[in-house]
């Protein structure tokens, strides 16, 4: 098992919190580890739901799942929630081991006024078999919470304006 951490940057201004809804399809890129060449590009997933399974699956329930060319088991994708966030990081924690940037990694959050600029980790990701590299901002992944107090969940724009 490999934990991958989704962490956001943004310029929060005149905005509260930014967080993560958790019952929104959520678009990522994924690639083989064992092969540069093989990426499925923008898959879509429900965090909310998990796959069927066959009966007498051993695998854990996940919610994305893909088998690369010549593997038998499926590569598999599980949207950890904030106990299953904070149970895999005590663990890296323990063993003593650091984010992929060298820096420790906090517990996925939302994001406030006070990381405005700053990048914050919003979602945990336990892959078996793959690796996300990309995640593509649908426009309805995040709930933004002005300073006013007014609540906006759709049409969020998250790209980078120059």
């Amino acid at each position: 098992m490999v934990l991958f951490i989704l962490c956001v940057k943004a310029e929060l201004d005149g905005v509260e919190t930014m967080s993560l809804l958790k019952s929104t399809n959520l678009c990522f890129s994924v690639r083989n580890p064992l092969s540069d060449f093989e990426t499925r590009e923008k898959v879509v997933f429900n965090p909310s739901e998990t796959l069927e399974q066959e009966e007498g699956d051993r695998e854990p329930p996940h919610h994305f799942a893909l088998k690369w060319e010549g593997s038998k088991k499926f590569s598999t994708l599980i949207i950890l929630d904030e106990e299953g966030s904070k149970s895999a990081l005590k663990k890296i924690k323990k063993k003593g081991k650091k984010g992929g940037g060298g820096r420790e990694v906090d517990f996925p959050r939302d994001i406030t006024s006070d990381d405005s600029g700053d990048y914050v980790p919003v979602l945990a990701m336990e892959c078996r078999g793959l690796e996300p590299f990309a995640f593509h901002p649908l426009g309805n992944e995040f709930k933004v919470i002005s300073e006013g107090g007014a609540v906006f969940k759709e049409d969020v724009d998250m790209t980078k304006k120059m």
